[in-house]
């Protein structure tokens, strides 16, 4: 069983994280804007359908953490990326030498995000 509040605290958590208000992020996973407050308020419980798509829209959040507290968010933070890459012999490998020094992102807007390392 879910609690309910702890739940709301950890949604508060993603949605902070992501810079996110709570209309731009139900938005973004799919839902009205009243079914993240009634989740936020405690009103309403949230349903398998609602925890797919914050897990679908945002796959740094662990579902495990979201539902009951015990993992990580962000799955990702300070840690080394395994990247997939293609090898000659068109199988997948995995290499964990590499590691993430910048990231942009470009909006539509023609505004951009810089993150360095």
């Amino acid at each position: 069983m879910i609690n309910n509040d702890a739940f709301a605290k950890r949604l508060q958590k993603v949605i902070d994280y992501y810079g996110e208000s709570s209309s731009s992020f139900a938005e973004k996973i799919g839902v009205q804007r009243s079914s993240i407050s009634h989740i936020l308020s405690g009103r309403n419980k949230p349903s398998l359908d609602f925890v797919l798509k914050i897990l679908s829209s945002y796959p740094e959040v662990e579902m495990y953490w979201l539902l009951n507290g015990k993992g990580v968010f962000p799955t990702n933070s300070g840690k080394e990326i395994s990247i997939l890459s293609k090898t000659n012999s068109s199988k997948n490998r995995i290499e964990k030498s590499k590691v993430i020094n910048r990231i942009v992102i470009f909006y539509s807007d023609g505004s951009f995000e810089d993150f360095e390392k």
